[in-house]
């Protein structure tokens, strides 16, 4: 289970299990929960990811949790800036980045977990998931890709699954980045107007903007249905990029401090060896 974790002010980004609010009330940028001027708070998220640094080290060396993260969020809500500013300073050998896209014919042929449990970090990992199994609850419910009826079920399945991964060592942390429909416009004409970012344009980019609110409408069920005590949505303001990274980074460090980490205990007999 998610260890009892002190978040002092971040608790405000917490999505409740009794939760009944909308994504319309909670600013997309905010910036209250962490005070002071934007370098003192680009400092502390520098020393954040420097204690999450260590504390991998202690968690490969044990070998006895995982973590997973997840990031949600329209396009250019800031997964991969997010993953490359939070987590790409750490020792490559105990993370591991996913990246799921449209499902493949194989993994269609599966059950819609499938290819989520194979990717779920092993003991001793901190798996950083972006996008996840909350497509199949959100893009199939904008686009109707299956009936509604199967869309309520995954709910309780994702429910389910999470649990058993929780009761079986890995803790889970869910953002969900809150993007403005502005700054989202802004982004996209960034991408158009810098050549070293128009790779990541598509046409289809435009086309998903459209269904804007039906997103929201379906973030937002999920937010409401999937986040419990093992396995927590956090709804971050992400239209500042800077201010997305320090609470990600505040949030990831306080969630490996709750838990029981220490170094494995040492070989019996190591202080009698002598090198020559």
């Amino acid at each position: 289970m998610l260890p009892a974790i002190s978040l002092g002010g971040l608790e405000r980004y917490r999505v409740a299990a009794d939760w009944k609010g909308t994504l319309a009330e909670i600013d997309p940028r905010d910036r209250s929960a962490i005070p002071g001027p934007r370098p003192e708070i680009e400092a502390g998220t520098a020393a954040d990811i420097a204690e999450i640094d260590r504390l991998q080290e202690i968690l490969y060396a044990q070998a006895k949790h995982a973590l997973s993260v997840v990031l949600q969020g329209i396009d250019t809500s800031g997964k991969d800036g997010t993953i490359r500013k939070v987590f790409s300073p750490l020792n490559p050998l105990g993370t591991d980045a996913v990246s799921f896209k449209q499902p493949t014919p194989r993994e269609l042929a599966h059950d819609f977990l499938w290819r989520i449990h194979q990717a779920v970090p092993a003991a001793g990992m901190i798996g950083i998931f972006n996008r996840s199994h909350y497509e199949d609850v959100v893009v199939a419910r904008v686009h109707a890709l299956v009936s509604a009826e199967r869309i309520e079920a995954r709910y309780g399945q994702i429910n389910r699954f999470e649990r058993h991964l929780a009761e079986n060592g890995v803790t889970l942390i869910k953002f969900y980045l809150h993007l403005s429909k502005k700054e989202q416009r802004a982004r996209l004409q960034a991408r158009l107007e810098d050549p070293t970012k128009r790779w990541k344009f598509r046409s289809d980019d435009l086309a998903e903007r459209r269904y804007r609110d039906d997103y929201m409408a379906a973030y937002q069920i999920a937010l409401q249905r999937c986040s419990n005590q093992w396995a927590p949505w956090f709804i971050v303001p992400a239209d500042r990029k800077w201010y997305r990274n320090a609470l990600v980074a505040r949030i990831v460090r306080h969630t490996l401090e709750a838990l029981d980490l220490a170094y494995p205990p040492d070989m019996p007999g190591l202080d009698k060896v002598r090198i020559e």
